[in-house]
């Protein structure tokens, strides 16, 4: 099994990402039907969400920065069968100039997802995705949780650390990189005047961000099954989903 923590995240926005996708764009010809969507993912790493539409059927661009990650992505996309592989594009990119890649609206889903804490200023980065965005299309951004900085520090007798993040924005992540988080109140401000309105709001890593770095998912298929369960419910449940470490922010272009 993989890190816990990444176990969580990735399963957990993939189930809220496919939440949205159903509500978004229910398929045109039946239940069983396959709405081929054209989905944009910045900053994918090593793939785990863009090589997951592929293989659901949907044709995804994939635009990564740092070309170590990149070459790691085009590895992982040619290990895939060849259908999969023929609807998976990587580029090397930086999503704050999807204009020199992409024109006006011209995906049907953009997501964001780990990226934004790396940008001093998210809102042009932001704006720039946005645009490319068709009206109607989905927006879904994973940020650092500003509002619950302290929780992490707090979960681990670091008091020092935990008065420090009240009132911040910045914080060291587990890389040791000086890194930024996002405010669900000044973020949806910032959707909004980007044509691009909150639609929904969910938790990421309630209960298990406080894991140390070694820890794994249980290898117990009942035991994950209940714990992602768990994350699940408290992720879209008052008060719970408001410390959260990761917020998963999904909206709707007008």
């Amino acid at each position: 099994m993989g890190g816990l923590r990444n176990t969580v995240r990735q399963e957990l926005v993939a189930r809220q990402l496919d939440e949205q996708l159903a509500e978004h764009f229910p398929p045109a010809g039946g239940a069983h039907a396959v709405r081929r969507l054209r989905v944009l993912d910045i900053g994918p790493g090593q793939g785990t969400q863009a090589l997951r539409l592929a293989r659901a059927g949907h044709l995804v661009t994939g635009l990564e920065a740092d070309p170590a990650m990149l070459a790691a992505l085009r590895t992982a996309v040619a290990a895939e069968p060849a259908d999969v592989r023929a609807r998976f594009v990587a580029l090397q990119g930086d999503g704050r100039e999807t204009g020199r890649h992409f024109g006006p609206a011209c995906f049907d889903v953009v997501l964001c997802h780990g990226v934004l804490m790396y940008v001093p200023d998210p809102e042009p980065m932001l704006a720039a995705l946005s645009r490319v965005l068709a009206p109607g299309g989905l927006l879904s951004l994973v940020v650092r949780n500003g509002d619950a900085l302290a929780m992490r520090p707090g979960l681990h007798g670091d008091w020092g650390g935990a008065l420090q993040a009240f009132g911040s924005a910045g914080y060291v992540n587990r890389l040791g990189l000086a890194t930024r988080a996002d405010r669900l109140a000044p973020l949806t401000q910032t959707l909004t005047g980007i044509c691009a309105p909150l639609h929904a709001w969910y938790g990421v890593r309630v209960f298990t961000d406080a894991a140390p770095d070694h820890a794994v998912a249980p290898g117990d298929p009942a035991t994950l099954a209940a714990l992602l369960d768990a994350e699940e419910a408290a992720g879209r449940t008052d008060p719970y989903r408001g410390v959260a470490a990761l917020l998963h922010i999904c909206a709707r272009r007008t």
